[in-house]
This record gives C-alpha cells, structure tokens and sequence, in this order.
C-alpha cells in the first residue's frame, strides 16, 4: 500500500500555492458527469462539474475559415468534441528552470492559456509513484509526481480543458523497452503488488479529483505492450490493471465523475501481438472504455496504418480509441545542446517536411485519420518541451536541479542503462510547438483550424532533394525545371537557373561527387547532387534483392543445381550469392540478364566467381551476345574463397540490345558461387 509521505504532502501545498490556486473537496453529486462540449467553445466550461478552481475560461472556436500563416485544408466532419489534446507534463519543471512561454502576441502568458486559446481542448499528465531518490532529488523529465500533476491540472482547469492522467506505474519512464517497478513495490508478489496498485491509484486520483482537476480520462499503465510494473506475464499485468481499473471507478464514483479507463499500447506495426493482447482483455472481461495508441510516423507506419489499427480495434473489441501520443519535427536544429530524438533532415516521414507547415500538416493528417476511422481524438505529445539554457552552454546544473532534462545523474541507479547513461537536457525540442524562445508556432494553432481549415499566402514549403548521375566520360544533364511543394501541397515544375561555375566544376573525367546550386525565379535556393561514376548496368547485380526476375537461369536435366544462397561467407559482396550445387549427377547450366535499350557505346563486362572440387574437364566462361557474336572470357574455378574475375572487353552496343551471361560445365560434386556482375559503359 503507497501513501504519500509528510514531505509529498508539503511538496504539493506549496506547488499548489505558487500556482495561485485553491485546493478543496468535491460535495456533492448534483452535477454528475462532465457533458461533451458545446460547440461554440473549444472546451466545456468546468463550471459544469463540482469543482472549486476558480474563474473558468473558455475560448470561442472559429466560425469559418481563417487567414494565417500556415495553410490547413479542413477536417471533413470532425466532431467539436473531438479530442484536441497536448501533453504537457513538462511544464512546471521548465518553469521551474527559468522558461517562459508567450501568447502570439509574443506576451508573456500562462502556456495553458496559449494552448486553449489554440485550440487545445484535452490536457494529458503523466505522473509517476516516486521520481526521487533517498536524498529527495528527483530523476527528470519532469519529475513527474502527483503533485506536479495537481499543479499542472488546476491550470490546465482553469483555461476550461479536461485533463487525462497517465500513470505509469513507475518511478520513472515506463514504454515497451522498460516497465520498472516502483521502489516501494520491490519484492511484493501479484497480490500484494495489485493491492499496492489500487491503493495507490486511489488514494492517488482522489487527491487529484479533490484539488478541483477536472478529469475526463485515465490511463491504467504507459505503452503495457511488454509489461507492467515490472511485470511481464499478461495474466499479473492483467492482475494490476483489474486493480487500477477499480480504483479509478470508485474514485469516479465518489466524486461524481464520468471517467473514461484507458489502456495504452503503442507499435501498432504489430497488429498480430496488439490484438492477443486485446483479445485476453476482452476474454479476461478486463473492464476499460478506450484503448489509447501512440503514433509516430517515422516509426510506426503511414496514416492509412494508423486508420487501419483504429477501424480494427473499434470493430474487434466494441471499444473507444484514441491516439495517446504523436509528434513531428518543425527544426533540424538542437536547442539545448542535448541530442533530438529524431533529427529531422530530410522528409522523416514522406510528404512531410522538418518545417512549421510540415509539423502542421502531420498533425492535421493524423487528425484526419483519427477522425475518419470514428477515433475520439489525439494527444499531441509534450508540445511545450523546449530547451531550458542555450544550445551553446553547459546547462546541466539547471536539468539537474529542477529536473528539465529527459533524465538527471539522479535516476541511475532505478535506470541505469538507460538514464545512467545518457541522462541529460530535452530531446524534443525540436518537437515542440514552441519555439526555443517560448512563443508560440503557427503550427500550434491547427488544433482550431481542424473544422473550417486556415488559408496563407502561397509560399515555397519544400523542394525535393535533386540527383543526377552520370557515366565516366559524359557530360551531366542537369534539369532545366525542379519540382517544388508549396505549402497547400500542390507541386509543379518550376524552371531553375544553375550556377555556372558549379557546373563547370563537375570532372566528368576523374569522377566523383559534386553540388550544384541553383535558383529559383522567386528567388528560393536548390541544390543538385550530381554524382560521376561508372555505371553498372546489370540489375539486381549482386542478388541481394528479392526479386530475380531479370535473371534467367537455364539448366540441363531435371533437376536445377543453382539457388541464390543467403551466406556472406561465400559471397563477395553482400550476404547473397549465386550458389550451384549437385551431389548426384553432372552440371550444366547458365546465367543470363538481356538489356533492349543500352546507350550505343563500348562496354566491358565482368564478374567474380569461386568454388571448388572440379574435374579436369570442367569448364565455364562469362560471355556477351552482341550483334550476333559471342564474345567469351574462359575461366577456372580452384578452391575456397579464390575468386576469378573473368572480363569481356570491347563490346561494341549499337542499337541497344545485349546479352550477358556466365555458363557452366561441372561434375557431380562440384560447388560455387558466382557474384557483383558489373557492366560498364567505357566509351563511344
């Protein structure tokens, strides 16, 4: 049984205190549940539900269409009670550390303020059992307890939003990778464990609840995929979330609150081990409402994956669903001299850009999706986790003080692989919907374009990456029109001007890689890879890819003696290889790729090949059909791992077609492999 301690208590007044609020008990039942929204405001007002935070306020939703300076295409039919939800349980820990956040009017202003006023309607918290160690200092990223999440709940209140709370059973991050117990559970069997579990839960919520938070949802567990609470057999972790669930029906009960029970899982790339799992809450008749999915799209899949899993589940298992996590990049850069998760270079996630508009389009897509496969709603995840210090400076002192960072020295002995390791500042900055600086992104505000969407004046968004090859001895053709993205998402060829000098700088001769520069009629910059090499003509020359299609294998007799061999010992590149093999009888056969559009030219072919256990009248060649004639490099195989490197030069291409191949003659008992089977263009 966990119960707060006489320093968790006085921890949590003075949190309280300097938040500027009243902490009271519910009365009363007379106005049971919380209602869904209306729809002129981005949130319920709280001063429906039995609460005493104190002068609510709510923001009017937009009535149409509005001017901004990011384009948002509308959300056919998305409901006003969809959830628009944030994570923000970073926040009193960057306070703490010095941030400050602004409005868009760049005033200074309480975040929870900005985050209603752009349409945030849902705030979720996580919070752990204890993230301090026997000295009191806590473990980071957030130090996430339940009095941090009273604090951050009465404001998130306070500016009408409903609040999900996200325990996690843990002293510190639980996710499919890791699922500690909490120190004080050390050593408890299921039982006492589950019992543990429950009284803490509800001595836990009921704390939250009476301090006036208006709760609408908790999660019984973080991303259980793999365990929970140290757990790892499904039926304990079934166990702990029967307690849980429990727990939050009676605290809800008590206090008069319609409270959803969520579970929370992630990697809905593995439908197949998402749905056992299901399966035994539902055979277990675990009792929840909705099932909460986390989604990146640069590791978990495309939209349509995600609107799958959704439509999946809600069919399946009759349950709600939500997405309890996403995020996308809108920088490249690092704020806090910290590494990012993700580095956002390049497109992390096709079609969209590390930019302002790219994050808004990401969100928006996931809206979309959410909302199309009858989801209630996403949680944006940690969207005001920006850096605390410069990017330049050693900010550590300040992580470890106020727990800012994603973890601090202190957590290593509860994590030491991990967090003993590689404690330090945010990872997420680059994440964030706040600039390093604390004000607000334009992406921010899609949360209130999602109904009637935003129009912007038309600007460039992205320009695909440009590359161009070229053979030895040519000349480069650099296009004279690029493909830009615009931030609608429309895309045409624009004309680009190259810099001369850049062109006149490729070696057409020595080969090499060069960058070319250009530009744009309006000004915008673009760049060219331009790469000078000899090109291998032959498909799939190597056999690393699946599909072979584009070789033919001729053989005599029966029964085929070749296969395509997955060993790297006996290829010469790679792990695969062209591998013959027969212990009952003689071996003739060969290997052939036919090309119908080469450039007229002079070409040379070649190949490696080793084996061994040949008779003296074995015989094989590498050949090339051109024109009508056969031209031939007869070669021998001799022992293990002495690779031949047959060549067929001179080969004149005049209208296209070529045929090249390698043959064999071998005795029963012979073996071999053939492999990197290169053709060159090596003149006019």
């Amino acid at each position: 049984m966990h119960h707060f301690t006489k320093h968790s208590h006085t921890r949590l007044l003075a949190l309280c205190l300097s938040a500027g609020l009243i902490m009271g008990s519910l009365s009363g039942c007379s106005n049971q549940g919380q209602g869904n929204g209306t729809t002129d405001t981005i949130a319920e007002s709280a001063s429906t539900s039995s609460t005493d935070v104190t002068d609510i306020t709510a923001f009017p939703m937009p009535e149409g269409p509005e001017e901004s300076t990011i384009y948002v295409e509308p959300v056919d039919g998305i409901s006003d009670d969809f959830y628009r939800g944030m994570d923000a349980s970073a926040v009193l820990a960057l306070e703490n550390s010095g941030v400050k956040y602004y409005n868009f009017d760049g005033e200074e202003q309480d975040v929870f303020m900005t985050l209603a006023q752009a349409g945030v309607n849902y705030i979720r918290l996580r919070v752990w059992n204890d993230p301090y160690d026997e000295n009191g200092n806590g473990y980071g990223g957030g130090n996430n307890d339940v009095a941090t999440a009273i604090a951050l709940g009465q404001r998130a209140t306070q500016y009408g939003m409903k609040v999900c709370i996200d325990f996690h059973y843990s002293d510190f991050w639980a996710d499919p990778k890791k699922q500690f117990v909490p120190k004080a559970w050390e050593g408890m069997n299921i039982e006492e464990k589950a019992d543990a579990l429950y009284n803490y839960t509800l001595d836990s919520l009921t704390q939250i609840l009476e301090a006036g938070v208006n709760v609408g949802m908790v999660q019984i567990g973080n991303e259980i995929n793999n365990g929970m609470s140290g757990e790892t057999d499904v039926a304990n972790v079934r166990k702990l979330l029967t307690a849980g669930s429990k727990a939050v029906r009676e605290a809800a009960a008590d206090s008069c609150k319609d409270i959803l029970v969520a579970v929370h899982y992630t990697n809905i790339d593995d439908m197949k081990k998402l749905d056992t799992l299901l399966t035994g809450l539902q055979v277990k008749e675990i009792d929840y409402d909705i099932v909460g999915l986390s989604f990146y799209p640069y590791w978990h899949g495309t939209m349509d994956d995600l609107k799958n899993a959704i439509i999946h589940i809600r069919d399946t298992y009759d349950k709600k669903v939500y997405v309890a996590e996403n995020a996308y990049c809108y920088t490249a850069e690092d704020g806090d001299g910290s590494a990012n998760s993700v580095e956002g270079t390049g497109d992390l996630a096709e079609g969209y850009s590390a930019s302002v508009q790219g994050q808004a389009n990401e969100v928006r897509d996931v809206c979309a999706a959410a909302s199309e496969a009858g989801a209630e709603g996403i949680f944006y995840w940690e969207g005001a986790w920006i850096p605390v210090g410069p990017a330049d400076a050693d900010n550590s002192a300040i992580w470890e003080k106020y727990g800012s960072g994603w973890a601090s020295s202190y957590a290593s002995d509860y994590d030491p692989k991990d967090a003993g390791q590689y404690y330090g500042g945010c990872s997420w900055d680059n994440q964030a919907m706040f600039d390093f600086t604390g004000h607000p992104l334009a992406s921010l505000n899609v949360f209130k374009y999602l109904k009637y969407g935003a129009t912007a004046p038309l600007t460039v968004e992205s320009i695909p990456a440009l590359t161009v090859s070229c053979n030895l001895g040519t000349e480069a053709e650099l296009p004279e029109t690029v493909s830009v993205i615009y931030n609608d998402r429309s895309e045409k060829q624009v004309p680009v001007t190259w810099n001369a000098d850049d062109v006149a700088a490729i070696d057409t001769e020595t080969g090499g890689t060069f960058i070319v520069s250009g530009s744009l009629d309006d000004g915008s910059e673009v760049t060219a890879t331009v790469t000078v090499e000899r090109v291998n003509y032959v498909q799939n020359p190597s056999f690393e890819d699946a599909d072979t299609s584009m070789w033919t294998v001729t053989y005599a007799g029966d029964t085929d003696p070749t296969d395509y061999q997955v060993k790297a010992a006996d290829a010469h590149s790679g792990e695969i290889a062209f591998h013959f093999w027969s212990g009952s009888s003689d071996m003739e056969f060969s290997i052939e790729q036919r090309f119908t559009d080469l450039e007229p030219g002079t070409y040379e072919l070649s190949a490696f090949s080793q084996g061994g256990d040949l008779s003296a009248d074995a015989s094989m060649e590498l050949y090339a059909v051109v024109d009508g004639k056969e031209l031939t490099d007869p070669f021998m195989l001799t022992t293990y791992a002495d690779w031949q490197n047959p060549i067929v030069s001179g080969i004149k291409v005049t209208d296209g077609t070529l045929t090249i191949g390698v043959r064999y003659q071998c005795n029963m008992n012979s073996w071999g492999t053939l492999d990197d089977v290169t053709l060159n263009r090596v003149g006019d």
